[in-house]
């Protein structure tokens, strides 16, 4: 005869089988890219079934390479993944669902109390994380969504099961303190595991140096006022993701406050760069076009610019004249500015500098000192290499590319 609650109790496990799931293949794709290459990820509600994501346009690689994917990233190249040991939780959720069932003690209220405020954790950290994911980053990863789904799942079961538990005599306060041990022990272990399996960091290098880093053209802006700093220059597309990306990563490092900050705008998109034969990004002439007529309002700009950046892609794809007509409305300031010849000549010596220090076509880019981040030291690794180029002054020369 079975016993009472069965269904329940299997819910719960397969939420949270649900959530190591989901967190397991997040936690893949992460450490996948540590070997300093590019690979497509998994972005779907049905891990293996979608197809994998190569392009970096997807919500989840937006959110895996923003800085709120990991932890201690100057301790470590790359962090600590945060779905590791969120995996890890689910994961002993999965272990308290078997445990308790296995002994019959699921009418224990003491049981199903810890239990319930194990679930809890991982509610609290999807709240948290669907908030950044949403307001800051601005892009909402399928895998992410999955996590919260069983974040609820787990705790609803949790709730439930607890709700018709029946408790007697005093608090176990010994057994409480060994189940938080044990649930310590299950998030240090892989994470351990990851410290111990890692690629090893490997000497932190440069890509080379700028050929002519003058500014006889007066083509840079100026994205931080901080005289005292350490020289450093972005060269970027405003409508690229990954410069978004870099750019919230950089600001996130805190890095940021002790570099004199300057742009240099390189737009992919053939409207303006002879060096594209197909946009990338298209409307980014026109929306750099709109960061070089901000003036002293840059950093303004192009923080409206990245808060909108899906749309106006979308918008330069669709209408150039729309994406003008946007621009002039919410950025009343550049409107008598926008397409005038000294500004089209000013965008034109931008990407003639870019041409004389014979750089790559591709965003974004990061120099330091007028060296080069390496690419593949610019997106995970950035706080690491940062913190140790900014320490050591100079770096040495270079570690190769992807």
């Amino acid at each position: 005869m079975k016993r009472p609650g069965l269904g329940l109790w299997l819910a719960m496990g397969v939420f949270a089988l649900l959530g190591v799931i989901f967190l397991a293949v997040s936690a893949y794709d992460f450490i996948a890219h540590l070997d300093r290459q590019v690979h497509a990820i998994t972005c779907s509600f049905v891990p293996g079934l979608g197809a994998p994501d190569a392009s970096g346009a997807s919500g989840c690689h937006a959110v895996m390479m923003s800085p709120y994917s990991a932890v201690l990233r100057t301790w470590t190249w790359g962090g600590i993944p945060i779905a590791l040991p969120g995996m890890a939780v689910f994961l002993f959720l999965l272990f308290r669902v078997l445990d308790i069932w296995l002994r019959k003690v699921e009418q224990d209220a003491h049981e199903t109390r810890f239990l319930l405020v194990a679930a809890l954790l991982p509610v609290l950290t999807s709240v948290v994380y669907f908030g950044i994911a949403t307001f800051i980053v601005g892009s909402v990863c399928k895998l992410c969504v999955g996590t919260y789904v069983a974040s609820i799942g787990v705790f609803a079961c949790a709730w439930l099961a607890h709700r018709h538990a029946a408790g007697s005599g005093p608090l176990p306060w010994g057994r409480y303190t060994m189940l938080f041990a044990e649930g310590v022990t299950f998030a240090l272990v892989p994470v351990l595991l990851y410290l111990a399996l890692k690629p090893a960091a490997a000497a932190v290098t440069t890509c080379g140096d700028l050929m002519h880093p003058e500014d006889k053209a007066g083509v840079r802006l100026k994205l931080a006022s901080n005289p005292g700093g350490v020289p450093a220059i972005e060269v970027l597309d405003p409508l690229c993701p990954a410069c978004k990306g870099l750019d919230q990563r950089l600001a996130a490092s805190g890095f940021g406050d002790r570099l004199n900050l300057e742009l240099t705008l390189f737009p992919l998109d053939k409207e303006c760069n002879w060096m594209v034969s197909e946009s990338v990004h298209p409307g980014a002439c026109l929306v750099s076009e709109a960061v070089l007529c901000a003036g002293d309002q840059v950093p303004g700009v192009l923080a409206w610019v990245f808060e909108h950046q899906q749309e106006l892609r979308d918008l330069g794809a669709r209408d150039p004249g729309q994406l003008a007509a946007r621009i002039r409305q919410d950025l009343p300031q550049v409107a008598g500015c926008l397409g005038k010849p000294e500004i089209k000549a000013r965008l034109n010596r931008s990407l003639r500098w870019a041409v004389a220090n014979s750089l790559p076509v591709l965003t974004p880019q990061v120099f330091v000192r007028n060296q080069k981040i390496c690419p593949e030291d610019s997106d995970l690794g950035l706080d690491y290499v940062l913190s140790r180029v900014l320490a050591g002054g100079t770096a040495a020369q270079p570690a190769g590319g992807r």
